[in-house]
């Protein structure tokens, strides 16, 4: 495939898209404009169709823009990959994670770098607020069976998932709540839980 040069207004747009997917909606030609600072939707709508016919973006058949997946090119590209959002997780006493995939989130390489695998759970109560995790809010997980202490984690206890600081001394596990409500308390563990991975990031109102 003949790779294209992207000029510096194209870049900004395909960023400007990328930034709206993220958020969890197609971005219209108007909002782009307004991203852009542009005074007519018709250069946002022209730069749309080069961007397509280069191969960068698409429609779907609903009409919602889409960045196109594993282009190649020079490090200005933007590339994303699809993360799955699964289920919920607690922020206080644990639940079941249920394992349906709610939706796929296009999210910048840049934050979800690879060679790691990832995925998205909405966060559910209010045991992780001080950590800036709150009741509702998409949080973005890298999957792996260690951790460090002080680090964020997901936390699997008898097939129930929670969000928890994760510290470890000799042979015992604590996993502290971060929290403004003094209801939560410490989980205190041995060996006899998994970690299903760590914290990256949080997307609020996703």
């Amino acid at each position: 495939m003949k790779k294209h040069t992207l000029t510096s207004k194209e870049t900004e747009l395909i960023k400007a898209v990328r930034n709206t997917l993220m958020k969890g909606h197609s971005p219209s030609v108007r909002e782009l404009m307004e991203e852009l600072g542009y005074k007519s939707p018709r250069s946002t709508a022209e730069l749309i169709k080069k961007l397509t016919a280069k191969g960068y973006l698409r429609r779907n058949a609903e009409g919602d823009l889409q960045i196109i997946e594993n282009f190649s090119g020079d490090e200005s590209r933007v590339q994303t990959v699809q993360i799955p959002l699964v289920g919920m997780v607690a922020c206080g006493s644990p639940i079941l994670a249920e394992e349906n995939v709610e939706q796929m989130i296009p999210v910048s390489t840049r934050i979800a770098a690879p060679p790691y695998r990832y995925y998205m759970l909405r966060a559910k109560g209010d045991s992780m607020n001080l950590a800036g995790i709150n009741d509702g809010d998409a949080v973005l997980i890298r999957q792996q069976d260690t951790a460090r202490n002080k680090d964020i984690v997901v936390a699997l206890i008898d097939d129930e998932a929670t969000i928890k600081e994760f510290n470890k001394s000799g042979d015992m596990v604590l996993l502290k709540p971060k929290s403004t409500n003094p209801k939560h308390k410490p989980i205190i563990l041995t060996d006899d839980f998994m970690i299903q991975g760590i914290v990256v990031t949080t997307i609020p109102g996703l």
